[in-house]
């Protein structure tokens, strides 16, 4: 799908707008080396002086710079305090707990707090971009515990796991090895980060390790999309179903974006294909346009909604060189971020569920037409493949766990100054988790409708020849009782990265 590709080449500066999921990928999972862009650092400088100017100002306070956070922002504090207040800031906000978070998310959410920060709305130095990207390009991975963001004011903890590597403090993985953010920052020649006002709580304040992980999802769906359409037109073919539901003009006349290119897809791997002699197929096979196309358009939507994030200032207080001001908002908060990864989520497990359900359908021997019992050879004697089924019904038990939706949620915090949070970092992992559930998910269905292709020996279209080939290229025939484990990591894995959808591509062309 065109829009999951990345737009920047390898080593572009970062500008504070621009980046898209496919750049968000690439620094979270590859090892572009990533620099600040001239004119973000002008616009970094003249916010920083306005900032200064500002609280310069005699008797004024300026939220986070010469005052307390949260319930406490109205206490003032004393000049010769306002280092020491970001320091203190970023000790007490380094209070994480749980397992560590994947790398990729980890890297991911620092170029979104560095391209935030270089959008020069937050005061701070350029030195802290650079910072921040040193970490990036000198593969330097704070260790970030999974608990502690409630997506309000954004990411904070997670965001001080990061910030006290940056200052020589806290705990990073360098290659394999846990070194303190010290020694880290030392192997590669750098410096710790000298915090001045406002710096801290810029570094800490703001929505990028939801967002990161949101972003990194949905990449992963999207290019789950075409894969699912094809594994479908194998079920399909498998279970002789009818291609008339797939025309055209039934799309045509409810034109939801993503319907007419499930159809589509599906009338050319399908083509030419006479179908069954049912009069109608259930809804698992007759609906696959409407159902994929309907997760199709809710990550598309979610792609956009995070993609405005990626490239948004959310930190508070925010600068307004031009008009001399700084404001105190609510950018941090990550309800946008929250909600779309929630539709996702539930939208990815509706694939899940669907998957499943043709899954059954291939296997139940009163509903496969004709194919043996559980697709065995020898049914009551062997098993065949009864159990797939139950393997993917629990991944799908999972993904419905975790479609509970994570923003309904909130618990008020800070006195009850802050009484409303989004809680987008869990959405946003529950979300990554639901993906890589439902790749399991259609890697068993591909496995059971290559089966059921087998036994049912009839000539098959282009497009459903190029898969099953592409799927006899990694795994044999299943023949008698064995076991599965290894052929669905292997399907899991065909599907995740891809490989499925090019060899079909490249037999048929583009799907949409």
């Amino acid at each position: 799908m065109d829009e999951v590709e990345h737009t920047r080449q390898p080593g572009e500066g970062i500008r504070g707008e621009g980046l898209r999921v496919g750049d968000l990928a690439r620094a979270a999972r590859g090892r572009v080396r990533w620099s600040i862009e001239d004119g973000a650092r002008a616009r970094m400088e003249a916010a920083r002086a306005a900032l200064v100017a500002a609280a310069e100002e005699p008797g004024r306070c300026v939220y986070g710079v010469n005052t307390g956070f949260g319930r406490l922002a109205s206490q003032r504090i004393d000049a010769e305090d306002v280092i020491r207040l970001q320091e203190n800031l970023i000790a007490s906000h380094t209070s994480g707990v749980g397992s560590f978070l994947d790398e990729e998310v980890v890297r991911g959410a620092i170029l979104l707090r560095a391209n935030s920060l270089a959008k020069g709305y937050s005061g701070v130095r350029p030195c802290v971009v650079v910072g921040l990207l040193a970490l990036l390009n000198e593969r330097i991975h704070p260790l970030v515990p999974r608990f502690g963001s409630l997506g309000a004011s954004g990411d904070l903890i997670p965001l001080a796991h990061v910030a006290s590597v940056l200052v020589g403090r806290g705990r990073a993985r360098v290659e394999d090895r846990d070194l303190d953010g010290a020694a880290a920052l030392a192997e590669a020649g750098l410096t710790p980060l000298q915090l001045e006002a406002k710096e801290g709580l810029a570094l800490i304040n703001g929505t990028p390790f939801m967002t990161a992980a949101a972003g990194l999802a949905v990449g992963d769906a999207q290019r789950l999309l075409v894969s699912a359409d094809i594994i479908g037109a194998l079920t399909i073919a498998g279970l002789s179903g009818r291609t008339e539901a797939y025309d055209a003009a039934i799309q045509e006349v409810r034109p939801h974006p993503g319907q007419g290119q499930v159809a589509a897809n599906l009338r050319r791997l399908l083509d030419p294909w006479d179908g069954g002699e049912a009069v109608q197929d259930a809804y698992s096979l007759r609906c696959v346009p409407q159902i994929h196309g309907a997760v199709r358009d809710a990550i598309s939507h979610a792609r956009r909604v995070v993609e405005v994030e990626m490239n948004a200032a959310t930190d508070n207080p925010l600068v307004f060189p031009a008009r001399g001001a700084v404001l105190s908002g609510g950018n941090f908060h990550g309800e946008p971020v929250a909600l779309v990864a929630d539709y996702a989520n539930l939208a990815m497990t509706e694939l899940g569920v669907l998957s499943e359900r043709r899954v059954n359908r291939l296997l139940h021997p009163d509903l496969n037409r004709g194919l043996p019992a559980f697709l065995s050879a020898h049914p009551g004697l062997e098993s065949g493949l009864m159990i797939a089924q139950y393997a993917a019904a629990a991944l799908v038990a999972q993904c419905r766990g975790l479609a509970h939706p994570a923003s309904l949620d909130s618990i008020s915090v800070s006195g009850d100054q802050e009484d409303h949070v989004s809680m987008g970092m869990h959405a946003a992992l529950h979300l990554r988790e639901t993906v890589h559930h439902v790749a399991g998910i259609l890697a068993i269905e591909l496995l059971c409708a290559c089966e059921a292709l087998e036994h049912a020996r009839v000539e098959l279209p282009a497009g459903i020849l190029a898969a099953h080939r592409a799927v006899r290229a990694c795994v044999d025939r299943v023949r008698g009782d064995e076991p599965l484990t290894d052929r669905i990591a292997v399907l899991t894995e065909q599907v995740r990265d891809g490989a499925l959808e090019r060899a079909v591509t490249a037999a048929v062309g583009p799907l949409q």
